[in-house]
Parts: C-alpha cells; sequence; structure tokens
C-alpha cells in the first residue's frame, strides 16, 4: 500500500522554513560585512563625501555606494579609487570573505598593509597603488591563491620581497615599483615571466635572485 501523501499545507511550510533559514543566512553574512566596512569608515577622512551612503542602520551594504554584491548578497567589490581618502587600511576587511576585489589606489592612505587581507582567499585583483602605505609586503599575501593582479606600487613600501609570493600560480601582473624595497628579486614561479619594470625605481634592489649565490635579501 503505497504511503500516505504529505499534506500540501506540510510542504508549503517546510519551504517556508527553508527559504527563512537562507534569508537568515543572508541578513547575517550581510550584517558582519556591513560591520566591517563600517569600521574601514571610521577609519577614514573622507573630505569629498564618497562614504556618505555607508549608513549602519540599513542592514544592506549592497546598497551603498562603491560596494558591489553578488546575486546572494555578498560583498565581491569594494571600489574607492581615486576618493581622495586618507587613513589606514584596518584588519576588518579579512572579514569580507567572499570579496574579489579590492581596489584603494591613488589615494592618501598610510601605515602599513594589515597581514589578515591574507585572509581573503576569492581575491582577484589588490590594488593599493599610488597611496603612502609604509611596512613590509606581508608574507600572507601569499595566500590568495586566487590572485591575478597585485599592484602595490608608488607607495613607500620596504624590505624584502617575500620569497612566499612565488606560490601564487595565478598571479598575472604585478607592480612593485617605486617603493624602498631592498634584497632581491624572486625568480620562481610566476616571477619568472614579470618584466623588470614592474620593480624599477627601488634603490635598493639588486636584480633578480642569483639563487646559491646571492641571498634573497642582500643588501637589506
Amino acid at each position: 500500500m503505497a504511503p500516505p501523501r504529505a499534506p500540501s499545507s506540510f510542504l508549503l511550510l517546510a519551504g517556508a522554513a527553508i527559504l527563512l533559514g537562507l534569508a537568515a543566512g543572508a541578513a547575517r553574512a550581510s550584517n558582519e560585512e556591513g560591520d566591517a566596512l563600517y569600521a574601514l569608515r571610521m577609519r577614514l577622512s573622507d573630505p569629498n563625501g564618497v562614504l556618505q551612503s555607508w549608513d549602519p542602520t540599513l542592514v544592506n551594504p549592497c546598497t551603498w555606494f562603491h560596494v558591489t554584491c553578488d546575486s546572494a548578497s555578498r560583498v565581491v567589490r569594494l571600489d574607492l579609487g581615486n576618493s581622495n581618502v586618507s587613513g589606514s587600511i584596518g584588519p576588518e576587511l579579512s572579514r569580507l570573505v567572499n570579496l574579489q576585489y579590492l581596489e584603494l589606489y591613488r589615494n592618501n592612505l598610510d601605515g602599513e598593509i594589515p597581514k589578515e587581507l591574507g585572509k581573503l582567499k576569492n581575491l582577484i585583483s589588490l590594488d593599493l597603488y599610488a597611496n603612502k602605505l609604509t611596512g613590509r609586503i606581508p608574507k600572507s599575501l601569499s595566500k590568495l591563491s586566487s590572485l591575478r593582479f597585485m599592484r602595490l606600487n608608488n607607495n613607500k613600501l620596504a624590505g624584502s620581497i617575500p620569497r612566499e609570493l612565488a606560490k601564487l600560480s595565478n598571479l598575472k601582473v604585478i607592480d612593485l615599483s617605486n617603493n624602498d624595497l631592498c634584497g632581491t628579486i624572486p625568480v620562481d614561479g610566476p616571477f619568472s615571466s614579470f618584466p623588470l619594470r614592474s620593480f624599477e625605481n627601488n634603490s635598493r634592489l639588486n636584480g633578480p635572485e642569483l639563487q646559491g649565490l646571492v641571498s634573497y635579501d642582500f643588501g637589506c
């Protein structure tokens, strides 16, 4: 004998419960991402008012200018290039776990690049060029396995180029020119195909690494 059919009302309730659960999960993600973005806003001076729409009372940051979300309302792109903002980049951006494009170029950002950015496993493009960033390039950026574009040129970055970056097999473009880097240029992995102009105007950088002959941090 065939089992009795589930009442249609039960199926409707079950479907509604699933949809509510998905919506609640998306809302939680939006809240966390909104909190992370608002924390960034609190770090920045914004003379042109480009961040005025970043209102913490709005649940969904996908409605904010310069923020792009996917169909699941997850933040995938942050575009603040050439916005005349100043201040520092905080570790809270690591909470944007679905971020693919981080565009903060041509501003007046200072301080160090947070090592926590290495948690952004979906990041494709990291554009921090033409700022006033200092300190070393974090080794943790070598964990960005999806990264294709890394442009950190025209800052005040110092120290050697982390050898760990040679693990970035998907990296197609790197620009570290016009900084204060020292040591030698890696030659492994994607670095074997990068032109020397990607590293120019670093007065203490000594050219490609001669493995076994010159230490990578020679001159640092």
